[in-house]
């Protein structure tokens, strides 16, 4: 068997694929790209038996052939050549030797016989939308998620398809992120929770190509164009997470997303490492922002413009935490929704985007006394 590819066009097809392939695995053969060389097509595909990638090219081939082949070594030979042309020829003794203007390079191949199938998503139940909105949608999310084992469904991100839009929420038991975007809309009432292994390689795909959308109760599948990202989805219900959005929260702060986001990155440098802990001090119209690091004989406080209404009140956050929320809220001004400090606060953004719904919710810490 042979066929000829352009060194940039297959190294390009190979990056899509690389991230699938484990670095560090009990299982050697998912070390390797299957390719899958048929009527003139070569489909190459990697997976770690968690996520899978698959993505195809035309090429000239003489025949039919499948072979798994070094990963790594395959694409650090394809991406150290200049732009030139790659005859690839299978020899004897499942020899693959790789030709072009300047070099020969040859490397073993084997047959895919124990090579784990890639996980078929039926398009019964599937949704297109744009490649930018979902990647908009997990940003603004998956910050969110626990790193704890102890409920493996909060390790991933919930997406929740319902008459009003589709919500992507994930939460650690600290903070909460729930985001509806209300232009996808489906006849569905169904969850399914992603892992962080496939959010965090979603990610990095994501772009201008719309994006296809196919469900099972096991895998969910994404195809942009000619490329496809399968993954496991997480077995275990998610967490009621309405039951803990307070319904009472009279006591409002509107703020400049900006001016507390820098107040709260210096008081991360005088909060205990320990705690983190950043206290709020509220009074009407007022807010004073104040650290203290005990064990470094170091402290500090800042007043901050705002508008507030309500009870005069001081709550403790998590610096890091209100950090990573600030952080991910793009509009200028934002509202925070108290009851007590003992309650979850709401932040929230005072304009919302059209057909677009962003909630935040922080747990307050017990302020020392």
């Amino acid at each position: 068997m042979e066929f000829k590819i352009n060194s940039k066009v297959l190294e390009k097809l190979l990056a899509k694929i690389i991230p699938a392939v484990p670095s560090r695995t009990p299982m050697p053969i998912l070390e390797n790209f299957l390719f899958d060389i048929k009527d003139g097509l070569l489909n190459v595909c990697a997976t770690d038996l968690e996520i899978a990638l698959r993505s195809s090219i035309n090429v000239a081939a003489d025949e039919n052939l499948k072979m798994i082949v070094s990963a790594r070594l395959l694409y650090d030979i394809i991406r150290s050549l200049d732009d030139t042309q790659i005859h690839f020829e299978t020899e004897a003794n499942l020899k693959l030797k790789l030709t072009t203007e300047n070099g020969v390079y040859n490397l073993s191949y084997a047959l895919p016989e124990d090579f784990p199938a890639i996980p078929a998503v039926a398009e019964d139940s599937q949704v297109t939308f744009s490649g930018n909105d979902l990647k908009k949608a997990i940003d603004l999310t998956s910050f969110a998620m626990s790193k704890e084992d102890m409920r493996p469904a909060m390790t991933g991100m919930l997406l929740e398809f319902s008459e009003e839009g589709l919500r992507f929420v994930a939460t650690d038991g600290h903070r909460l992120v729930k985001y509806i975007n209300k232009n996808i809309k489906t006849e569905l009432e169904e969850q399914y929770v992603l892992p962080e292994r496939a959010i965090s390689v979603l990610t990095k795909l994501l772009g201008e190509t719309d994006v296809k959308l196919c469900l099972s109760k096991t895998n969910i599948s994404f195809q942009m164009g000619s490329l496809e990202f399968i993954s496991r989805l997480i077995g275990e219900k998610y967490p009621a997470y309405n039951s803990v959005i307070p319904m009472e929260n009279e006591n409002l702060l509107k703020i400049k997303t900006a001016d507390l986001l820098s107040t709260i990155k210096r008081m991360g440098l005088f909060s205990a490492s320990g705690t983190k802990q950043v206290k709020f001090s509220l009074n009407k119209n007022s807010l004073e922002v104040s650290a203290e690091d005990i064990d470094h004989g170091s402290n500090a406080n800042e007043k901050v413009s705002c508008e507030y209404l309500g009870e005069p009140m001081d709550i403790g956050f998590n610096t890091a935490y209100v950090n990573d929320v600030l952080s991910h809220i793009e509009e200028a001004d934002i509202i925070f929704k108290l009851h007590s400090p003992t309650k979850a606060c709401i932040i929230e953004p005072t304009v919302m985007k059209e057909n677009e719904d962003l909630m935040m919710l922080l747990m307050p810490v017990r302020l020392n006394n």
